[in-house]
């Protein structure tokens, strides 16, 4: 146990005299945190938009001030004609513009016109998503929809309630998908090319002869980079609930619990890539290329895995990171508890055995 210790302790010496992974692992996850959760965000705010007010009455200028209260829109300025409302357009300095009909106070069979510059689809569609849950709120708080059923020969008006995420922030997507990201980043990649180095350098002759077994030798190696993993993931945490405000709504003993068993499916596939490299730059770029880029384009991070087309939906199903971002989007946002997620436990632990398996499989293969 002594030397098994000492293990432990020569690789976390390892880590803190290389300033360049010391960075790594202490200072990216907050730099991608950051630039996740601020600069590559879905969320658009302080479009600029343009009034067309026929109508002029108390009931519109309301309905305007509530829309320009909000961080999603700010007035550009008010127009006189549908022509005024298509220049601006054009000239790309409206991005939504709001249409009020003659008489709206009067008349409630009137509708809200809500023009979007749609050359972004996407952006479009946000945005008068957003203006059209505003001007419904102000409508109801005016008392201007009567809720009537179909067989009085009315019309019903649908509510909309968007659960989990009412303000519709990035962060709560894109937190879970860099805890996925950081937790490749540091367990995969850098056990990978830690044991690739020894190798590099020689010294993994000398652990070889040493009174360990090459189980103890691969366990010794993680166990520095699981537990720097679960101090990157405290980090994540703390910064996304104080700072992007992303709630904790499930057991935090649970999405911890998760993490590890995430980080040890990381660790293998770390540790699989060493016995299959035989240099620092090729685990590294296998490490990139096989491991990083399907964890951001395949793994509901990005882009939403129902519209892949079906292959890659298939493939993507062998993305740990997939069952990863969906339990602890499930546990963090939705408050699911440990049965909600068994489907997703049970795969990662499938997926953390086989991969161990096979890893120290040709790990004692290739020490004989």
């Amino acid at each position: 146990m002594k030397q098994f210790i000492s293990f432990i302790q020569k690789e976390f010496y390892h880590i803190f005299r290389d300033g360049r992974t010391l960075f790594i692992l202490l200072a990216m996850p907050i730099v991608l945190l950051i630039l996740f959760g601020y600069a590559i965000t879905t969320e658009i705010k302080m479009a600029p938009v343009t009034i067309l007010d026929y109508s002029r009455d108390a009931v519109t200028r309301s309905i305007a001030d509530r829309l320009m209260a909000s961080e999603y829109f700010e007035l550009y300025r008010y127009s006189e004609n549908q022509d005024d409302v298509q220049a601006l357009f054009r000239q790309g300095k409206a991005k939504l513009a709001i249409v009020f009909p003659p008489h709206f106070a009067d008349d409630r069979d009137s509708r809200v016109q809500i023009l979007a510059d749609a050359t972004d689809p996407n952006e479009a569609t946000q945005l008068a998503s957003y203006a059209a849950a505003i001007i419904q709120a102000e409508l109801w708080e005016e008392q201007r929809i009567e809720m009537t059923t179909l067989a009085d020969g009315g019309r019903v008006t649908p509510v909309t309630h968007l659960l989990y995420n009412p303000q519709m922030k990035g962060a709560y997507n894109f937190v879970p998908g860099v805890m996925g990201l950081i937790l490749i980043l540091i367990c995969a990649l850098m056990t990978s090319v830690g044991i690739v180095r020894e190798k590099e350098m020689g010294t993994m002759e000398v652990l070889l002869v040493s009174p360990l077994k090459p189980l103890s030798i691969i366990v010794a190696k993680a166990i520095p980079y699981l537990l720097v993993s679960m101090v990157n993931v405290a980090t994540i945490l703390m910064l996304s609930y104080f700072l992007l405000e992303v709630p904790i709504v499930g057991s935090l003993t649970l999405l911890i619990g998760i993490s590890i068993l995430y980080a040890l499916v990381a660790l293998s596939l770390g540790l699989f890539i060493s016995t299959v490299t035989q240099t620092q730059q090729a685990a590294m770029l296998i490490s990139a290329l096989v491991l990083m880029l399907p964890v951001i384009l395949l793994s509901g991070m990005v882009f939403p895995v129902e519209n892949m087309p079906r292959l890659l939906q298939w493939f993507s199903h062998i993305v740990p990171a997939k069952w990863y971002i969906i339990a602890v989007k499930d546990v963090m946002i939705k408050g699911v508890p440990l049965s909600g997620v068994l489907k997703e436990v049970g795969i990662l632990l499938f997926m953390a055995f086989f991969i161990l398996v096979l890893s120290v499989k040709r790990f004692k293969t290739r020490l004989e």
